[in-house]
Formats: C-alpha cells, sequence, structure tokens
C-alpha cells in the first residue's frame, strides 16, 4: 500500500487518574472514524509523572488491556506512551498496539533530567521500527527529538512518530526540531502533544503536527483539543528521495545500542 492515513489526539490529560485518562481519551479514539493508525501522548495514561512507584502498571494491566480491546474492536492500530513496570524497573514506554492485539514496544532512550526523570526511569537501549501498510515507522518519546544521531534515519525508516508532554514555554524547539527531523531524515514526521496544564502546574499548548520529507507543515498546530487527521503518500516519498537522494552522502555513525543504559532508577 502507498497510502497511510493517521489521526492524532490531542488531549488534555487528567493528573495522574489512569481510569479518567482511558474514559476521556476512549471518546476521542471513537471519533477517529476510518483510520489506518491512531496517536495518543506521551504518558498518555497520567500525565507526564514521576510518581512512577505509584502509578506504573504491569503489560497485564488494565492500560494496555483497554488499548489492545479498543484496537481490535476498531480494527486499527493505537499508539502512545505509558508508565510501565516491567524487569524489576519503571519504563516510559511507547506502546504500538495493532488491530489483532499484537504488541510492540519502545522504552524511552533519553530522560529527562531537567524532572529527574532519569531518577525514576530506566532507559531503554533499542531502536525498534514498526511496519504498517507498507510504511516503516520510528517510535520516539519526547526528549528523543532532542538528539538527531539517535533520530538517524539508518534504519530506512519512512516516518518517525514522536508523542509528546512538550511544555508551551518551549513549543518553538518542538515545531523546529520536528522539522528539522524530517528534512534531515527525509522523512515523514508527525508529533503528537497534549494539551491543559499537569499537577505540577505546566502549561502544554499542543501543536501536534507533521511534516513531509521536505519539511513542509501538512497540519497546521493548535491549541485545541482534538482529533487531527493526516495522510501520507509513499510514492511522493520515494519520488523526492530519488530525486534529491542527500541520503546517499550520511555520514556513518555507531550508536553503541549494547551499551549501558543512559539512566537508572535509584
Amino acid at each position: 500500500m502507498t497510502l497511510l492515513d493517521i489521526t492524532l489526539v490531542q488531549a488534555n490529560l487528567r493528573w495522574e487518574d489512569a481510569p479518567a485518562n482511558r474514559r476521556h481519551l476512549e471518546r476521542h479514539v471513537r471519533d477517529a472514524g476510518e483510520t489506518d493508525l491512531i496517536v495518543l501522548p506521551e504518558m498518555f495514561s497520567t500525565g507526564f509523572s514521576m510518581n512512577a512507584a505509584v502509578l506504573a502498571e504491569p503489560m497485564s494491566g488494565p492500560t494496555v488491556t483497554w488499548l489492545r480491546r479498543l484496537a481490535m474492536e476498531l480494527k486499527t492500530s493505537i499508539c502512545g506512551s505509558m508508565i510501565v513496570a516491567d524487569a524489576g524497573g519503571y519504563f516510559n514506554r511507547f506502546l504500538f498496539m495493532r488491530a489483532d492485539g499484537e504488541t510492540i514496544k519502545y522504552d524511552k532512550r533519553h530522560l529527562f533530567r531537567m524532572a529527574k526523570e532519569h531518577e525514576y526511569y530506566t532507559s531503554g537501549t533499542d531502536r525498534p521500527t514498526i511496519e504498517l501498510n507498507g510504511f516503516k515507522l520510528f517510535p520516539q518519546v519526547c526528549y528523543d527529538l532532542r538528539f538527531p544521531v539517535f533520530s538517524r534515519n539508518d534504519l530506512g525508516y519512512d516516518v518517525a512518530i514522536y508523542v509528546a508532554n512538550w511544555p508551551a514555554a518551549r513549543r518553538e524547539h518542538w515545531l523546529a526540531l520536528l522539522q528539522a527531523r524530517a528534512i534531515e531524515n527525509q522523512s515523514y514526521v508527525v508529533g503528537v502533544n497534549r494539551v491543559g496544564e499537569d499537577g505540577n502546574g505546566i502549561n502544554y499548548s499542543g501543536d501536534s503536527t507533521a511534516f513531509d520529507f521536505g519539511g513542509v507543515s501538512l497540519l497546521p498546530p493548535t491549541e485545541d483539543e482534538g482529533i487531527f487527521h493526516v495522510r501520507l503518500d509513499k510514492t511522493k516519498l520515494a519520488s523526492y528521495r530519488t530525486a534529491f537522494p542527500a541520503w546517499q552522502d550520511a555520514d556513518s555513525f555507531d550508536l553503541g545500542n549494547d551499551r549501558a543504559p543512559v539512566g537508572r532508577p535509584n
């Protein structure tokens, strides 16, 4: 297939209240209509909280179960990140739930030290890609956006997806970096952020958006809560990469994915 329809869910999350967020987000998800992928924000069930010991759920917990039920019922893939307890640690885990119930995970690599995230969560070591409708997707979480070497398109991905709780105070950074990742990687980029104010008094302006492989905006950013749709075309992507093959001159980097995680919990 050459087309991919993505629905971005920009929501005001309820602070540290997973049941309320599941109810709230389900209304948005059910309003999405026919789509290939629904993208929720970072820590969609709690907001960006460091209260991992209380809020973390196992992979068999109610939020993962809810995500699987919705994906299977609506016959579409759904993704976003949440707080997960696994293997003796806590993870800010990006979950990609397929329509058949298969779950693919990516654990956030770069933990936001300014909020002391690295003191409560363990960072991931893998850089997975996910196949959907003939597109190769690259899952990322919030602060990962600031690290271009980690986002380097040496994996041959077609779409980078960033889910976030990115504060309004740095909204210019969010938009500029999303566009930069699209241009330098000759890839579509989709960014989904939240709106509202969290329990720490931090404001979020949303600005969920998408850019094409040339850095052209496909979706105007807004501060409104709601769902937004974008259609990606792989034929156009392939034609651009053929006509302007800058990727052939990219430098080689060894990310050393087997090195120790960036952050560990105390």
